[in-house]
């Protein structure tokens, strides 16, 4: 904190306006000290565009966000600010990945910039800006407030040429700081300027055997072994990667960027250099990465785990920005089975953030709830009246096809309720129905009741014809739930719980079974186990 405080003067020159405070806790106190910027605090997250987008890549700019938004919100939104998501698309193509059509095609385009590399899908100039446009229709599309920014236009426009010949003159010092960090074979030829070969168009990794900076060139052997001596500015050459970070760094004036934990070194690296280049490293945050349903770590090329478009059709996009808030330090997996519990777990938040506070609170404690960070500090005023897990269990024994159906027991348990009225809860019905039909649905496994269970659904049907018909007191139905659990003797209850979820619902767990029976219907559910105790086949509906 102390050091994002910092302002940077018109002049250049940097000064620490209240580290000392800070240091001392008072960050009141600092943040009074500080006159008003003349620069923007800048904020910065970056894309490898040599695949198409994955879902890591968005939650990067998600949690960058939300950083920049506690600091607008400590600030009182004082202090300008901007982000820049980076894309890295001046890379040479290293790999072929293999998600991807006309793989052969891209297969002979290796190593040139990826802005250079053939669209394998035909519709853009190239394969670099074919990733580029999904990943900013998929930010756009979620309204994230940022300025985009392309490697190869930073280096064609001039942008980065006065730090690139600053590289050029500190060359020595670079090398220095890069070259214990590397194995003998790679020492031997290393340079942190990558030449684009003019004949071939490929990005190089050779030796620079010549430096002019009086001219701002380097000589190096062309793939042919031809000296050529190119400009280190305009576009001819690229940085190494941790060269190129400290370069994007000191270039555009960086004060804050996360990354992975696997990169910790090369932030160490690349802070040195930034500092080479009379830049100041940004502060940052180091979180843990992101895995597949094999625990395998998240690959552009191999395109293992959700995408961004997959976690769009199972649930509410917010649900996904809710799931990476918390324990940014702990590995998360990206699969499907964590879809459920994470729009669950987002519902509960948001109603516990539009709760009436409490006498004595402040809103202080609004922001430390997940959603203030998920809606950038306006969370909508009102979530959904039912969870998803009750949704897609009301699928599954609706055998619902359309949300329409699951509209009409929704509307008969909530009088009044509508599409408009709800628009939360009508986006969850389309999610769950999506959700149940693709991953529900295939696993269930119906089982016909046991001789003590069999007793116990017949006790519990006689209960339920007991209570009113339009019965849509959860609690009240879940009561006669207990009870006939009780009366059967089963210890613990989570048995009963476990056998009405595998016979009437083919799963291993479920709802709170009261909630459920309230919005199925007391009819209903009174069907559904005079089926299961008829031995009728409940994976096929019958309502």
């Amino acid at each position: 904190m102390g050091r994002l405080l910092r302002v940077r003067l018109v002049d250049g020159a940097e000064r620490d306006l209240a580290g000392a405070l800070v240091a001392a806790g008072k960050i009141d106190e600092a943040l009074a000290a500080l006159p008003a910027l003349r620069e923007p605090v800048v904020f910065q997250t970056g894309y490898g565009a040599s695949g198409l987008p994955h879902i890591g890549t968005f939650l990067e700019v998600a949690r960058t966000t939300m950083v920049r938004n506690a600091f607008r919100a400590l600030t009182e939104d004082t202090i300008p600010t901007r982000l820049i998501s980076f894309s890295d698309d001046m890379d040479g193509l290293r790999k072929v990945p293999e998600n991807v059509p006309d793989r052969e095609g891209l297969a002979l385009d290796l190593g040139k910039p990826l802005t250079r590399v053939r669209d394998p899908f035909g519709e853009y100039e190239s394969f670099g800006a074919q990733n580029n446009a999904r990943m900013r229709a998929f930010l756009d599309g979620h309204g994230f407030d940022y300025e985009f920014l392309s490697s190869t236009e930073c280096y064609r426009s001039g942008r980065f040429d006065p730090t690139l010949r600053l590289a050029l003159e500190r060359f020595d010092q670079i090398q220095a700081v890069m070259l214990p960090t590397l194995g003998p074979e790679r020492r031997a030829t290393y340079s942190p300027f990558l030449p684009i070969s003019p004949k071939t168009g490929r990005v190089l990794q050779v030796p620079t055997l010549e430096r002019h900076p009086g001219r701002g060139t380097i000589v190096f052997a062309d793939e042919d072994r031809t000296l050529t001596e190119v400009p280190v500015t305009g576009g001819a050459v690229k940085l190494q990667w941790k060269p190129d970070w400290a370069c994007r760094w000191a270039a555009l004036g960086v004060d804050y960027e996360m990354s992975g934990k696997d990169l910790i070194d090369s932030v160490k690296v690349s802070s040195r250099i930034c500092a080479i280049l009379g830049g100041v490293p940004p502060e940052g945050f180091n979180f843990e990465l992101f895995l597949d349903e094999n625990n395998q770590k998240i690959s552009k090329s191999r395109g293992n785990g959700l995408t961004l478009e997959e976690w769009g059709r199972y649930s509410a996009p917010e649900s996904l920005v809710y799931y990476l808030f918390p324990s940014p330090r702990s590995a998360k997996r990206l699969s499907f089975d964590v879809i459920p519990k994470a729009t669950d777990q987002y519902l509960q938040q948001l109603d516990a953030y539009n709760r009436p506070a409490a006498p004595g609170s402040n809103s202080v404690n609004r922001l430390d709830n997940p959603v203030w960070s998920v809606h950038g500090g306006g969370p909508p005023a009102k979530g959904s009246p039912v969870s998803f897990s009750l949704l897609l269990n009301l699928a599954a024994a609706a055998g619902a096809a359309d949300k329409a159906i699951l509209w009409g027991f929704i509307g008969r348990h909530l009088p009044g309720a509508t599409p408009a009225s709800e628009p939360l809860l009508d986006r969850l019905a389309d999610h769950a129905i999506h959700y149940y039909e693709d991953f529900v649905r295939p696993s269930k496994r119906f089982r016909a009741p046991h001789e003590r269970e069999r007793a116990a659904f017949a006790d519990l049907a006689a209960r339920l014809r007991a209570l009113p018909p339009d019965q849509r007191d959860a609690e009240a139905i879940q009561n006669e739930v207990y009870a006939a659990g009780k009366a059967a003797g089963f210890e613990p209850l989570r048995a009963w719980f476990a056998a009405l979820y595998e016979v009437l619902l083919g799963q291993s767990q479920g709802p709170r079974f009261g909630s459920f029976a309230a919005i199925f219907g007391l009819p209903a559910t009174l069907r559904l186990i005079e089926r299961a105790l008829a031995g009728e086949d409940l994976s096929v509906p019958a309502l």
